[in-house]
């Protein structure tokens, strides 16, 4: 990349650096934004009823009966007994709400209360409570409502406590089972050593927690709440003559459907709206609580990065089997964009194995991720650049290609094998269906070429360890047996981010070892992700040391290592232990990286660069070429170079 497209790039312009709101996030769901304007626009008139200039709603004229809509003084008519349908629908609506509001206050407060003890408690307490919770389930809800208001007689505040009792065991198995988990944290497990009594735990640590869930639930129940009040009422159960709610009006006005609709059609149209907005709104409120749609986007990860390139490189004359040139991958959450890759260049040859190594948040893993399209979007995208993959662009290929070439001649090993692995399936089944994803093979020899791949990995009985689950295996046989899935089709390009990070050592030796067995016999190119030097130095043919989504050094590693030549590197080099050495001072390196939304001009590393000096700080500065011997096919970001061999 040459500096003066980098200098084009070197001042993002200014954006607003808040963070979205939940209300704004809520109204960039349309649909939620428009059930909340609906819902507030019926809570307001429900409120103003006592301010209008309403008729009274039990007041009836009998000359008057089953007047049309839009009769002068009676703007929605009026119903058999000469009674003011505006009016009554508007008493009616504010009872229905506060029923239905009443109803989900009562039954979220108790029901989250039996859920809370249970889960918290648990043992024999959970059981008997739990138990009773199943018993109340058994019966058909309706059925229990009506059982109940027919033992404490037809009335609207009856059928209120019925409607609360029944849902009662919906709040308590949700809040249950999310308090079980909570109840078994590490959080948790602290406060109990710090001390504090079990009602303060429930109370400080875990209904903080639960609180989102409890919301949802009943942003997502009062709906059905008012539904079935006014169900009740309609049966004559709830509401009583002359008092007027949704649905002893929509009782009223079915005898009438076929010579008067509009007696029963208004009330059961309020109903709908009522109920849709509110449904509307809590779907919003849900999405707008889920951390994980916070970029503003209420959506869900489409299964391929979005592309939005603004420039797009000449196709490079290397003829590599990877070839990655100006890559841009940013994050766009809310009105903020994260630079997370900011104009990456690397190449690897078949059979070569590159590490790129580099401090936690610098661009290493969305790197690797944007090969295979597998940024999430939204928020993640990619805004310029270029991958060639054996001489065709990645970035421009369809869908479709992009899923054929994944698990076939790219795979990725990932650093967490029990979090990648299915749980409900066996490590037999999952390799099958890599497999067979992209080969033509039956079952049974699918299976055969499974365990010949556990086979290749190392894994000892491999016809038998098929059967197993991934929790049935040690870390370092997980990890072997994500790399026979990575394998299963003979891929050109490996990318293992970090696959030894939570292997002990001896285990972590093993990988490594397997790892360059399987490159050199299989003439596999490996993009290796570290933060460890001393995994790259046994492993790795050259070295990509990233910084703030940017490469600031390449070159062999043999080279790099014994002669740094970016401050960074040379820093990162000495926070390595070496063995014989117990006097070998380790020092940190002071401060931390930028934030990718506000990178500074000139150098990122500057603020923490012992050898910064002033024009550091001004323009871009490229990925230049050293000279020299020391500098054959090595290239650094740096003005003011470590070491005098390092002349540019």
């Amino acid at each position: 990349m040459t500096a003066a497209a980098e200098a084009g790039r070197a001042q993002p312009p200014r954006r607003d650096r808040s963070r979205p709101s939940a209300w704004r996030l809520l109204l960039n769901n349309r649909l939620a934004a428009a059930g909340l304007l609906l819902l507030a626009l019926v809570l307001l008139l429900a409120l103003a009823v006592p301010l209008l200039p309403l008729q009274p709603p039990d007041a009836t004229a009998p000359a008057d009966r089953l007047l049309r809509p839009f009769t002068e003084g009676h703007l929605l008519g009026t119903d058999e007994l000469g009674r003011d349908l505006l009016s009554r629908l508007l008493w009616g609506t504010r009872v229905s709400l506060a029923v239905g509001l009443s109803a989900t206050l009562i039954a979220a407060f108790f029901g989250s209360l039996i859920g809370l003890v249970a889960g918290y408690a648990g043992g024999r307490l959970d059981g008997l409570l739990m138990r009773g919770i199943d018993l109340v389930m058994a019966f058909p809800y309706i059925l229990l409502a009506l059982g109940i208001v027919a033992v404490l007689g037809p009335g609207l505040l009856n059928a209120l406590y019925a409607i609360a009792v029944v849902n009662i065991p919906f709040f308590a198995r949700n809040i249950r089972g999310v308090t079980l988990g909570l109840a078994r944290r590490e959080f948790v497990d602290a406060a109990r050593l710090s001390g504090k009594s079990h009602l303060l735990i429930v109370t400080s640590e875990i209904l903080p927690n639960v609180l989102p869930v409890v919301v949802v639930t009943m942003s997502t129940t009062l709906g059905w709440m008012i539904l079935e009040t006014a169900g009740l009422s309609f049966l004559g159960l709830g509401a009583q003559p002359p008092q007027a709610d949704l649905g002893s009006m929509l009782g009223e006005g079915r005898k009438l459907l076929f010579t008067a609709p509009h007696v029963s059609v208004i009330p059961g149209l309020m109903i709908f709206l009522v109920v849709m907005s509110i449904n509307l709104l809590g779907d919003g409120i849900r999405d707008v609580l889920d951390p994980r749609l916070k970029s503003g986007a209420l959506a869900r990860p489409s299964a391929r990065t979005e592309v939005r390139r603004e420039r797009v490189p000449p196709a490079p004359a290397s003829g590599a089997l990877v070839e990655v040139t100006g890559l841009e991958t940013h994050f766009h959450v809310g009105r903020e964009v994260y630079r997370a890759v900011d104009g990456v260049d690397f190449r690897l040859a078949p059979g070569e194995c590159l590490g790129l190594v580099g401090e936690s948040g610098s661009g290493k893993s969305v790197t690797a991720l944007s090969l295979a399209g597998l940024v999430a979007s939204p928020p993640g995208r990619n805004v310029g650049g270029r991958i060639d993959f054996e001489g065709r662009d990645l970035l421009a290929a369809s869908d479709a290609e992009i899923r054929a070439l994944r698990g076939d001649k790219l795979s990725h090993v990932f650093q967490d094998p029990l979090a990648t692995l299915h749980p409900l399936f066996t490590v037999g089944e999952q390799i099958v269906e890599a497999i067979r994803a992209h080969q033509p093979l039956s079952r049974a020899a699918a299976r055969a070429r499974a365990a010949e791949l556990l086979g290749l990995v190392r894994i000892p009985n491999p016809s038998a360890r098929l059967d197993a689950y991934p929790h049935e295996l040690s870390g370092g046989m997980r990890q072997r047996v994500s790399i026979a899935m990575a394998l299963a089709n003979d891929a050109r390009l490996l990318i293992a981010d970090e696959p030894t990070t939570a292997l002990d050592v001896t285990v972590q030796a093993q990988v490594l070892k397997l790892l360059d067995g399987l490159r050199s016999e299989r003439d596999t190119a490996v993009l290796f992700i570290t933060h460890d030097f001393g995994v790259v130095s046994e492993l790795c043919d050259r070295i990509a040391v990233m910084y703030a989504g940017r490469i600031v050094e390449t070159g062999a590693t043999e080279a790099v290592m014994a002669a740094p030549a970016h401050p960074y590197t040379r820093m990162l080099i000495d926070c390595v232990p070496v063995l014989g050495e117990p006097g070998r001072r380790l020092d940190a390196i002071p401060g931390l990286p930028p934030p990718v939304n506000r990178l500074p001009e000139g150098c990122a590393f500057a603020e923490r660069c012992p050898r910064a000096e002033a024009d550091c700080r001004q323009g871009a500065i490229p990925l230049d070429p050293l000279s020299g011997a020391a500098g054959r096919d090595r290239a650094v970001r740096c003005l003011h170079p470590v070491g005098a061999e390092a002349v540019r």
